[in-house]
């Protein structure tokens, strides 16, 4: 779908950010949030989208009680003296990770057959899921006074067909973006067409914003050093610090190059996960490069993530950075 010109942001799109499930919860764990890295990140993420001086003291936009408290973590009446801070646009998505996958898998959402009382059920127990993922993610974005809207793709309109992409509305988000908001999309089981349902993955979602959004660059926050030439865990697994992206969206690996130039990535899959892992995530990636933006893949809560996220290697890519960029190469 095109967006309206005056559905367009007046400003460009800075970055649109991929919150990876395994980088902000804790995966071996069913529905246990990884707090320490989530904190990190939401503190990234204020610092890159600060634009002049930050203000001296953080107000929260959280104004509700936390678990275990008798009372909201926010001083509401700081907001009175506070000038107003500028954000530079920013969308974020987030993967599920222990949120919602062992839902989806256990009742085969993502085969589709909503007809069996099974997958009906495993839908609505997916949503539950992962909305309140995303409601923990807006809450910890806000509580570093971002201005966040979590929006589920299903409420929007986003539907498949056959598992690709059939409606993709986002003039929903581009209005969110224009008001000042940053809006925070998740992988979400929605309706398609001729499956009945299907999981849509934040890695698609974040192509498809890309595509109508242009933004300057998109920034994959995971829980490793970018992509590998095999799983990481291996003793011999190599980084690969650049993929160039060809015209008909073929990749290859120009930095390091590899003993053996027709050498395939290896890539693994958890158990339930629902939708591709690591191999989903190259291909989106490649697709979004081909458009002309860069994708940067790196390990969230570090130093290597806060210069991507701050745009810093745009012009040029110290040697000392770890990750992964894929860009699109004529």
């Amino acid at each position: 779908m095109e967006l309206n010109l005056s559905e367009r942001p007046t400003r460009s799109i800075r970055c649109i950010v991929k919150l990876g499930g395994a980088a902000i919860t804790r995966k071996n764990e069913l529905e246990e949030i990884h707090d320490e890295n989530l904190e990190a990140v939401a503190c990234q993420l204020r610092k890159a989208m600060m634009e002049g001086s930050a203000p001296s003291k953080v107000i929260g936009m959280d104004w509700s009680k936390r678990p275990g408290s008798s009372e909201i973590a926010c001083d509401v009446d700081d907001l009175g003296d506070q000038a107003s801070s500028e954000f530079s646009k920013f969308v974020v998505v987030h993967g599920a990770g222990s949120f919602g996958h062992f839902q989806a898998s256990r009742s085969g959402v993502h085969k589709g057959g909503l007809e069996k009382p099974i997958v009906k059920a495993g839908f609505v127990a997916t949503r539950i899921s992962v909305t309140n993922l995303n409601l923990e993610i807006v809450r910890a974005l806000a509580r570093e006074g971002i201005p966040t809207i979590g929006m589920s793709p299903f409420s929007c309109g986003w539907t498949t067909s056959k598992r690709d992409v059939a409606s993709a509305d986002v003039s929903t988000v581009a209005k969110t973006i224009v008001s000042g908001f940053v809006p925070v999309l998740h992988g979400d089981a929605v309706l398609d067409n001729i499956l009945g349902c299907t999981i849509l993955s934040g890695d698609v979602i974040i192509r498809h914003l890309a595509d109508h959004l242009k933004p300057e660059y998109v920034v994959f926050l995971t829980d490793v050093y970018g992509v590998f030439d095999r799983p990481p865990s291996e003793n011999d697994a190599v980084l690969l610090k650049e993929i160039a992206v060809g015209e008909d969206g073929s990749w290859k690996v120009v930095n390091p190059v590899l003993d053996l130039t027709d050498k395939k990535v290896q890539t693994s899959v958890a158990a339930h996960d629902t939708t591709g892992g690591m191999e989903t995530k190259i291909a989106e990636a490649a697709m979004i490069a081909k458009l002309g933006i860069d994708v940067y893949i790196v390990k969230a809560a570090t130093p290597h993530s806060q210069r991507a996220l701050n745009g810093e290697l745009r012009e040029s890519v110290p040697d000392d950075w770890c990750g992964t960029i894929i860009r699109f190469s004529k």
